[in-house]
Order: structure tokens, then C-alpha cells, then sequence
């Protein structure tokens, strides 16, 4: 997989390397040390679970999901409606772990706009 932030190839590994201990069942990812941008991967395969992100854009994901998650975590909607509003907000299917930044900033605005 070559990386979107440095084009250098990241390489597909256990993550222990890039934390220093395993996390996860599913613990391996593909990492670009040189910019740290990373990815899991689906169920120890080569699948990647999303788009590589640098910290800037994790960071932009984590903030998507910490206003999106209370939705449905709280029990107001379930896990397939709150995905389902924002597909039909959207117009197509939103997944945060494949968000650039300004889809995230769009995902918290929309959310946040909600009764």
C-alpha cells in the first residue's frame, strides 16, 4: 500500500510495531513510519479497515466518532439508523475510517445539527 501523505510504501505489519505492544484481535496494519499514518486491517488479513491516516486526520476521525457513537450508544437510534441518516444526508455511504478531514468536519456539523 503506498502512502497518501508521503507516497512512500507503507509496510504491512503486526502493530506492535508502530505501539510497541499488541492491540486487538485484529492486529495487523500497514504502517508508514516515516510520516506515521497508519491503517488496520480486517481479521489479520491484508484488508485494510479504512484509509491510511497521519495524526491530524485521526484526530479529525476520533472527534467524528465521539459526536456520531453517543447516537447510538445512548440507545436514541441503533448502530444501521445513525449509518443510515447519514447515508441518506450524504447521498452515499459514510464511513468515518474512510473520511478525509472535511468529510469529518461535515459529519460533526450534520450531527451536531440534529434534533
Amino acid at each position: 500500500m503506498i502512502c497518501p501523505f508521503c507516497k512512500k510504501e507503507a509496510k504491512w505489519c503486526d502493530n506492535v510495531e508502530r505501539y510497541g505492544k499488541r492491540y486487538g484481535k485484529s492486529y495487523m496494519c500497514y504502517w508508514c513510519e516515516p510520516c506515521d499514518a497508519y491503517v488496520g486491517c480486517h481479521n489479520n488479513t491484508q484488508k485494510a479497515l479504512g484509509t491510511m491516516a497521519n495524526q491530524d486526520l485521526r484526530s479529525r476521525r476520533m472527534l467524528a466518532h465521539s459526536v456520531l457513537d453517543p447516537l447510538w450508544k445512548s440507545g436514541k437510534y441503533n448502530r444501521h439508523q445513525v449509518y443510515s441518516i447519514l447515508k441518506k444526508h450524504f447521498g452515499y455511504e459514510v464511513h468515518v475510517g474512510s473520511s478525509n478531514e472535511e468529510q469529518c468536519d461535515k459529519i460533526i456539523k450534520f450531527i451536531k445539527s440534529l434534533p
